[in-house]
């Protein structure tokens, strides 16, 4: 029987959560790993900034290559020129991939390579090729990389600054997302990353995305399996 691919997991998964690894604590990740592996969950979400395209900076492929896990690596780049660097993340385990359209003037030819790499934990699953826009884009401007896509993620927040709230303009993206997808005919997976919690992942489930990005509010220092069963189960209904 022939290895499903990452996206064909997706597709059965959805709607579903990625939890964010930025908000874990660093010393026990092995722990936190194995306390979401028994929770439901099947997309753990690692924020890669470079202090260039954001002012942050975390972590890169080593540690990404060092979390083992029988759980999809979904790797959202938040850095500038990804060109040239996409190659270690997918060497590193990456599962999904998700680059910036804001990140590169080649952001096309960035996608075009993702499409032809083989996935480092199964070369028959292939790699899940996302693209991601600021709160400032306009979504027009991922109409030409559709094509080249699997997935849109909406930061609902500006990437790379603590402490803001859910963007309420989110809600009309996702319709333009759907409305743009439907013309080309293309089964996209849209997302949402930022500014969700416990108290607003209701009414953000039912904006209609297929999967939420969510960290803090897994990793709140009290029950991270608990928190990460609640938010899966709130948008599954």
């Amino acid at each position: 029987m022939p290895t499903p691919t990452v996206l064909a997991r997706l597709q059965e998964m959805v709607p579903t959560i990625s939890v964010g690894m930025l908000t874990a604590d660093l010393m026990s990740l092995g722990g936190d790993l194995r306390l979401l592996e028994q929770s439901g969950v099947g997309l753990v979400h690692f924020d890669v900034m470079d202090g260039c395209f954001v002012p942050s900076m975390t972590f890169g492929p080593p540690l990404i290559k060092g979390m083992k896990t029988p759980l999809l690596k979904d790797v959202h780049l938040m850095v500038q020129e990804p060109l040239e660097k996409v190659a270690e993340y997918v060497a590193a385990g990456a599962d999904m991939v998700t680059v910036h359209v804001e990140s590169s003037r080649h952001i096309h030819r960035v996608l075009q390579l993702l499409g032809k790499m083989a996935n480092a934990n199964d070369p028959q699953a292939g790699i899940a090729r996302g693209i991601a826009l600021n709160p400032g884009t306009p979504v027009e401007a991922i109409e030409p990389l559709l094509e080249e896509v699997d997935m849109v993620f909406l930061l609902a927040i500006n990437p790379g600054w603590g402490g803001q709230k859910f963007l309420a303009s989110t809600q009309r993206r996702i319709g333009q997302v759907k409305e743009l997808a439907g013309r080309l005919n293309r089964p996209i997976l849209i997302g949402v990353d930022g500014g969700i919690t416990r108290d607003n992942i209701v009414p953000v489930a039912r904006m209609g995305e297929d999967i939420i990005v969510t960290g803090s509010a897994v990793f709140d220092g009290k029950d991270p399996a608990g928190n990460a069963r609640f938010m899966l189960n709130t948008i599954k209904g």
